[in-house]
């Protein structure tokens, strides 16, 4: 044995020594992973073929093994780091050469970057990937950034650490609409660093608010990292819980689970929501704390008051927050009393099918023992007393057709049953009457002529939709009675939306926070997974971005005003109306009209887009965004292949087998998953997070999601983990981008010095997950999937 240590063991050494070797070297990353790769193979099978590299494998023939196995001891469960008294067989690092390993590895890469790459399962969703990041660069060309810094510091500075708690804001914002953490590090290091330190900020603090706020693009959605990482997280997490069941006797996971072993992308962005959040408000209360402590270094500062009208506090508390509360609450109320509600009338013309026991009871005798150890005893029994009232009733009813008579009293069942007001008309009256009180508390002096006739004509919409509009009333039918209160609340609101254009604030926050949660909200709600709405956010980004280029040439933005207008329309057209006119025999008038309506739409809205594109292109900007997204997205596909290289070498002597051995060897889970957080940890030091994703993460993962950890809870864990790894010195990428924009008396031991304690609070972060994993499981509890 070379220097005393296993051959698997020193195979890992030089993998290491050639992958930090690479990307120390100043090579590109993407293109050194799959070099450390080529590199690390040759060395190990050089030494191999010198029968230097020795694997002391146990012998799997001697008696004292046959005696385990027989005592009841599972196969996998038997390692040199269990048992380390086994009898030890010596045998090459490859077993049958390294030229059959070779081969194999060839064909894994190519197979891989067909699946992976090419024509995968995963591709769709890490098409997404390519959306975002032409999102988040559109939009930081756009120079959103800047309007909101100069917003948000007119907002919090006149507060003790009020300019560092706005940069925290705005890069919380950021992270919601670019997500793209060396854009927004330099984007604020260029615009609030100087500012900072020159209204007497101390270098520590600029410079570590900064950065960490940067970082928080990786885990507020969406996130590149959560894309990426929920892509490979669902595989492992999938295979794993399968292998776990079936080690335990059991056929599949779902027998064993009594769930599938799923785990989407978009549920990790509803997982990830309230983690981000709470990230962003500890940095927040760090910056304020840290001010009342040091007032010196980080003093309160008055950068001048918007262009708003003023308001009286009770003006300021009635408008912006009793009546809306009022609003939002009186609707909840009405919504538990049944008036706003549901007011579908489809009917299936098939009966439900009967539902089946919480748990399959058909099961072998040792999945059965395994089901109790891991369920608990009253849940196996209420499942057993489920399926026998399902078996005394004739089994799991089945679907059958309904006869006429059937269907006309299910029809007529959900016709008495439907809410007067409709769910959709009641949170669109909501939307515009906020609108309506919002205008009112911003210019109390204007007119309250168009706010009254606008709250007139949501009173008048209330009146028809309970009092003349049924559930069995079409859609055509429904606009003509809606058409003149719907005008007068669009009129009300028209001039709402020009008062509220006044407030810099709301002129600035608006149009990027409506894209976030167009994106975000059709995710997270369910509506869409995250590739659609990746596509929605890149194209509301360059309308967006066209938009601000408009009114700073001083040239009219309405073709994007009305392209965005006709999106809208096209939306609410498609939800009301039914547009499958070749799929039907006999097309009405409306569904007719409404088509042409939808479809002239959205003509108009792919001509913004167009038109949009040719005002970026025409100006300079289109060009360096596709350039710059091809660049990312090239380095971040290129990474997932050089990466899937270097781990079929791993896997070809058997260390991913070795590593996962180790970590088996621990009876505790929680000793597991803590062991690959602290290397996780560690490596953040020294790896970027594409590397750790694509490395680290398919080795330790068939292990840490083969347990009973909830998947959601350990992608986010893993995902806050990997966050620090822009903050961690040597090699954080944030504290490059930030050295590389920092003026020359903010050295580089003010940077190291700053971000400390943010590493710190992340630190803090995990702790808080842990302790409370619930703030990751709630939101996707709360939203069905």
């Amino acid at each position: 044995m070379l220097f005393g240590l296993d051959g698997v063991e020193i195979g890992l050494i030089i993998v290491f020594i050639c992958l930090f070797g690479g990307i120390l070297s100043g090579f590109p990353v993407a293109f050194a992973i799959g070099g450390a790769g080529i590199i690390s193979f040759g060395i190990i099978a050089s030494l191999d073929s010198a029968g230097l590299l020795i694997h002391q494998a146990i012998d799997q023939s001697s008696q004292q093994y046959r005696d385990l196995v027989n005592s009841g001891i599972k196969p996998d469960s038997i390692s040199i780091f269990r048992y380390a008294d086994l009898p030890r067989l010596a045998e090459p690092v490859f077993p049958k050469g390294w030229e059959v390993a070779m081969n194999r590895n060839v064909s894994f890469i190519v197979n891989r970057m067909n699946e992976r790459v090419l024509a995968g399962q995963s591709i769709e969703t890490l098409l997404a990937v390519l959306m975002f990041v032409l999102m988040g660069i559109t939009l930081e060309r756009s120079k959103i950034a800047n309007d909101l810094l100069t917003s948000m510091a007119r907002v919090f500075g006149p507060l003790p650490g009020g300019l560092a708690v706005s940069v925290v804001v705005v890069g919380a914002f950021l992270a919601a609409s670019t997500g793209i953490v060396g854009a927004t590090v330099v984007t604020m290091g260029l615009l609030a660093l100087p500012t900072m330190l020159r209204n007497g900020y101390s270098p520590e603090l600029a410079t570590g608010v900064i950065a960490a706020s940067g970082t928080l693009g990786q885990i507020i959605p969406p996130s590149i990292v959560i894309v990426l990482l929920g892509t490979l997280a669902g595989d492992l997490y999938s295979s794993a819980q399968e292998a776990r069941a079936i080690s335990v006797g059991c056929t599949d996971a779902l027998s064993y689970l009594g769930e599938p072993a799923v785990l989407s992308v978009g549920t990790l962005f509803q997982a990830a929501l309230l983690p981000g959040i709470m990230l962003a408000l500890l940095y927040a209360l760090y910056a304020f704390g840290y001010a009342l402590l040091n007032p010196s270094k980080a003093p309160a500062v008055n950068m001048g008051s918007s262009n708003a009208e003023p308001v009286t506090r009770g003006e300021a508390l009635t408008y912006f927050v009793f009546l809306p509360i009022a609003i939002v609450v009186g609707a909840i109320v009405l919504g538990q009393m049944g008036i706003i509600g549901n007011q579908s009338t489809v009917v299936s013309a098939f009966s439900d099918i009967g539902e089946s026991a919480s748990l399959r009871t058909n099961v072998s005798e040792a999945c059965q023992a395994a089901m109790i150890e891991l369920h608990g005893q009253p849940a196996w029994d209420a499942a057993i007393a489920q399926q026998a009232t399902i078996e005394a009733a004739g089994g799991v009813q089945q679907s059958e057709r309904l006869s006429v008579e059937a269907f006309k009293e299910a029809f007529d069942n959900k016709v008495a049953n439907a809410a007067p007001i409709g769910t959709g008309t009641a949170i669109l009256l909501i939307l515009l009457s906020i609108v309506l009180t919002t205008a009112r508390g911003v210019s109390p002096s204007s007119s309250t002529r168009p706010i009254i006739i606008g709250g007139v004509g949501v009173v008048l919409a209330l009146l028809v939709d309970i009092l003349l509009i049924g559930p069995k009333m079409s859609s055509g039918m429904y606009v003509v009675l809606m058409f003149l209160p719907f005008c007068a609340i669009l009129y009300g609101a028209f001039h709402g939306v020009k008062m509220c254009a006044k407030i810099e604030l709301i002129r600035v926050v608006f149009p990027p926070l409506v894209l976030i949660v167009a994106v975000l909200g059709s995710i997270l709600g369910g509506i869409t997974n995250p590739t659609p709405a990746a596509a929605l956010g890149a194209g509301g980004a360059i309308m967006l971005a066209a938009y601000r280029k408009l009114r700073d040439t001083d040239r009219s933005p309405k073709v994007i005003i009305w392209s965005t207008l006709a999106i809208i329309v096209c939306i609410l057209v498609g939800v009301n109306f039914d547009l499958r006119i070749n799929n039907q025999g006999g097309v009405s008038f409306e569904s007719w009209f409404a088509f042409f309506v939808a479809y002239g739409a959205y003509l108009y809205a792919m001509f913004g887009l167009l038109f949009s594109c040719w005002i970026l292109w025409t100006s300079g900007v289109l060009t360096p965004v596709v350039r710059e997204t091809a660049k990312v997205t090239s380095m971040v596909f290129t990474i997932l292949i050089g990466s899937q290289l270097l781990n079929l070498v791993v896997i070809s002597f058997g260390g991913e087998h070795y590593i996962q051995q180790f970590l088996k060897s621990f009876d505790n889970e929680i000793t597991v998953f803590l062991i690959v957080m602290l290397v996780l940890f560690v490596l953040g030091f020294v790896l970027d997070f594409l590397e750790i994703i694509y490395i680290v993460i398919p080795i330790v993962g068939p292990v840490i999601y083969g347990g009973t950890f909830d998947p959601k809870w350990v992608t986010i864990m893993i995902a806050v983990n990997l966050q620090t790894s822009f903050l961690t010195p040597p090699f954080g990428f944030a504290l490059f981008y930030l050295r590389g924009v920092a003026p020359k008396e903010v050295t580089t031991g003010h940077i190291y010095r700053g971000i400390v304690p943010f590493v710190a609070i992340q630190v803090g972060g995990l702790a808080l997950l842990w302790f409370f994993p619930a703030i990751v499981t709630l939101i996707p509890d709360l939203i069905p999937n």
